[in-house]
């Protein structure tokens, strides 16, 4: 529509854009394409898409694509539909038009794989000018057409005699910059080539100009398209090819179909675990054409276990064709692959437990964050995953039929507190400190409805200490004065109780809650009258007092509550509580660490003392 000027109502001038082609091609090569090698994924694509229009005019002609590279030039030449002289002046000098559109064939866009008119600019990466030379396939006795495209913005346009080219078809011919070498010499190119076109469903070829046949790029089609013997030949194919393009060997390949629209593929299980939330590039090509090697977005996060090749006809690309366009199509196809994914693990929890032991050995942490949010996948697979627990690594089936009652702690630190004092008493403890773990012990008795599940609290694990003789705890109660004195610094009580081991002095029973409960409930005091005093006040909660149990069994402690010397009781006293902490493998706190260093220190000095 006509601009028009409302001040005073005079008609505007209808202008153009001026395009600064060098600024778009810079543009080109530092923000929409990832490298200039993507010059001959343009070129191919183009090629491939002419070959599909002349498909259409001759169904059953013998088509292909043919590559030449001699370190002077590089050329594509294809047997497509061509151009004619009016096709060239509006395509190839319009930048951003595409003669897909142009044609009005927007509801065959799904044939191409070009969707945005501007990929033949890519070869300005890579060298100065693009001559073009094309006959048409459409135009009966069509003449040949020249072009030559600049990097100046200019270019000429003259029409040739029909031996300048006997067969319908385009030759685009780079020479190549100087320090383009490393994109265009022979060798890259045929690299490229494969590369980029090693699915591709027409003939391509190599020459570089050496005596002897044309190299092919793609001399068998996609794997999963091959016919095999048996299903066991067939599986061992598609596990080398998956080792040829990703450098492992699969624990197995998952076959993936999606005919709705035309997905065809194979899933690679990674044999070793990888980190968690880590998620794997996956190697995508569109109808032939490889897109990306690094499209995260084709699988769900939670399949970080697998890395997938694919071909599709449907997806679409972005507009630099090295990632996928996210729409509704692409997340019907991941949510689709995820079942695929499920259903593998199914059939192996079925048919395969030793490939799902494998299997779950190495990916367990992707099995249980699948099985956090997928009913089916926790009803298949929870009784078979491992979990750190006071009888061991073991499953919770195992745990459960041992242990009716299964106690979960909410942390790593706490269950390392009490695992061995824990499995002394027989008390089946899980460590629920890991992600997912403790929500999906919580769920067991959806499994096994007669399991009982409940959170492991300091109260349960003390009940289960047997409390020492009435004698005994008098004999000992001065030292335990001294000793809750000595502590009070950190909220600590002391208590005298008989637990297993009796190799173990002393507990320290602790929750992150209540310290992070006793560090605010000291800031509220520090900040006491502020702002900050009032809203942390607010916050404060009665904050249970840390719990040092001492171990009557223990011949260690059964000669320190014996200690009438007030300083040597207190030293001893800040000495097993250290020990206590240091067993926790919590992260100690500065005031901690020099009780430690000083109660060692003055243990030294008084048996130095002694010895003298």
């Amino acid at each position: 529509m006509p601009l028009r000027h409302h001040a005073d109502d005079h008609a505007a001038t209808d202008r153009t854009f001026q395009v600064d082609l060098r600024g778009l091609v810079d543009l080109l090569s530092h923000h929409l394409y990832s490298s200039p090698r993507v010059y001959l994924r343009e070129l191919l694509q183009n090629a491939v898409d002419a070959l599909t229009a002349r498909h259409a005019v001759e169904p059953h002609g013998d088509f292909g694509i043919r590559l030449y590279a001699d370190g002077t030039v590089v050329r594509v030449e294809d047997d497509g539909v061509g151009l004619t002289e009016a096709d060239v002046h509006s395509f190839l000098a319009t930048i951003g038009r595409s003669s897909k559109r142009a044609e009005q064939v927007a509801e065959q866009r799904a044939d191409f794989i070009g969707q945005f008119g501007i990929g033949l600019l890519s070869c300005f990466l890579v060298a100065d000018e693009i001559h073009v030379v094309s006959r048409s396939a459409r135009t009966p006795d069509a003449p040949a057409v020249e072009w030559r495209g600049r990097g100046d913005g200019s270019y000429t346009v003259r029409t040739l005699p029909a031996s300048a080219r006997p067969r319908p078809g385009t030759t685009v011919t780079l020479t190549p910059r100087a320090d383009a070498g490393e994109w265009t010499r022979p060798a890259q190119v045929l690299t490229l080539a494969r590369h980029f076109g090693s699915l591709l469903r027409h003939p391509v070829t190599f020459d570089d100009g050496t005596p002897g046949p044309a190299t092919p790029v793609n001399p068998e089609p996609a794997p999963w398209s091959q016919a095999h013997p048996t299903p066991g030949a067939r599986s061992r194919a598609l596990a080398a090819y998956g080792e040829e393009i990703f450098g492992f060997t699969p624990l197995d390949t998952i076959e993936l179909d999606l005919p709705a629209v035309g997905l065809k593929g194979i899933a690679c299980v990674l044999p070793e675990a990888v980190p968690a939330g880590r998620r794997h590039g996956h190697r995508v090509h569109v109808k032939g054409m490889l897109l990306s090697e690094h499209a995260e977005e084709i699988l769900p996060e939670w399949a970080f276990f697998v890395r997938c090749v694919v071909d599709a006809e449907s997806l679409r690309p972005t507009a630099s064709r090295e990632s996928l366009y996210e729409d509704d199509t692409l997340a019907a196809v991941r949510d689709a692959l995820a079942e695929r994914l499920r259903a593998w693990i199914a059939r192996a929890a079925a048919s395969d437990p030793e490939l799902l032991g494998r299997f779950l050995q190495a990916h367990h942490l992707a099995v249980k964050s699948l099985a956090v949010h997928d009913d089916e996948i926790l009803r298949m697979l929870l009784p078979w995953l491992p979990f750190e627990t006071t009888d061991g690594h073991c499953t919770l089936d195992e745990f459960a039929r041992t242990h009716p009652t299964v106690l979960v702690t909410s942390s790593v630190e706490e269950f390392r507190q009490v695992a061995a004092i824990a499995s002394a008493a027989g008390l089946g403890v899980v460590n629920g400190g890991y992600t997912y773990d403790r929500e999906l012990v919580h769920r067991l008795p959806e499994i096994r409805p007669e399991a009982t599940v409940a959170d492991l609290d300091p109260a349960t694990l003390t009940a289960h200490l047997d409390p020492v003789d009435r004698e005994t705890e008098l004999a000992a109660s001065a030292y335990l004065a001294q000793a809750r004195d000595a502590l009070a610094v950190f909220d600590c009580d002391v208590a005298l109780r008989t637990f297993h081991p009796a190799s173990a002095p002393a507990l320290l029973v602790d929750s992150r809650e209540a310290r992070h409960e006793r560090t605010r409930s000291q800031l509220a005091r520090e900040q006491q009258g502020g702002v900050w005093g009032d809203i942390l006040g607010a916050l404060r909660q009665e904050a249970p007092r840390a719990q040092l149990i001492l171990n009557q069994l223990n011949p260690l402690v059964r000669t320190a509550v014996t200690i009438d010397e007030p300083e040597l009781a207190r030293t001893s006293a800040e000495a097993l509580y250290g020990q206590a902490a240091m067993l926790s493998r919590r992260p100690l706190r500065p005031a901690e660490s020099s009780l430690i260093n000083r109660s060692f220190l003055d243990l030294l000095a008084h048996a130095l003392r002694k010895d003298s």
